[in-house]
């Protein structure tokens, strides 16, 4: 495993969790928005799985679960091993994916090895090819892991990081009708940062990130606002 960073403690990133979280070096996309887009390149000083599991196995009466991310963390040949490390250690994982290796993520899955997995949903499916910043980029893929988690066969969520330059209401529809039904979906508000790829990129204004929640609540069972106390 490429692993280019990690968080000792996170209340946030695994739903109910006290975990750990680990970056992936190395990203089959190139989101103009990405706040980790450092990992993208897979270059950078790496952390080893040693150090890893110490911290793992240190923390162990404390730790509930790992959050694997990245980059993405799918791109990672021995990920199905890690997680069979992870998962004798007694820790939950919460794997975090663009979902573009349905493969990877059905066998992992299969052999109870994640019990959460958020996909990104970077768009419309229309929209796909300038948002994760390539030309008729194939979302094959993702439409086949999206229909995998659709049937429920682990805990999960979808989630759209929001651009004003990238995202308008008609967009909205069209995801509430690709992932209609689902059980958890979260918008969440671009924020800048030095990291982000295209400067001049803007959050959208909170009126409208609330009629995207109200377009998404009629198509799936939970749909909610993350960072935004309204």
């Amino acid at each position: 495993m490429k692993i280019l960073g990690l968080q000792k403690t996170t209340l946030l990133d695994y739903p109910g969790k006290l975990a750990s979280i680990i970056f992936t070096g190395g990203c089959n996309m190139k989101c103009p928005y990405c706040h980790n887009s450092e990992l993208i390149s897979g270059i950078g000083e790496e952390i080893s799985e040693e150090e890893i599991f110490t911290h793992l196995k240190k923390r162990a009466h404390t730790l509930e679960g790992l959050v694997i991310t990245g980059g993405e963390c799918t791109l990672q040949t021995d990920l199905f091993e890690f997680c069979q490390k992870v998962h004798n250690l007694g820790l939950e994982i919460k794997l975090d994916t663009n979902g573009t290796a349905p493969n990877t993520l059905k066998k992992i899955v299969e052999h109870e090895l994640v019990q959460y997995v958020a996909v990104d949903i970077k768009n419309s499916k229309d929209k796909y090819p300038s948002t994760v910043g390539f030309k008729d980029y194939n979302i094959k893929g993702i439409e086949e892991s999206v229909s995998f988690l659709l049937e429920e066969h682990v805990p999960y969520e979808f989630r759209t990081t929001v651009v004003s330059e990238y995202h308008t209401e008609e967009d909205f529809y069209k995801i509430g009708e690709w992932i209609r039904g689902a059980k958890a979906y979260y918008i969440q508000p671009f924020k800048d940062s030095e990291q982000v790829l295209q400067k001049d990129l803007h959050t959208p204004a909170d009126a409208t990130l609330l009629r995207y929640k109200e377009i998404m609540s009629s198509y799936v069972k939970k749909a909610e606002i993350r960072g935004l106390d309204l």
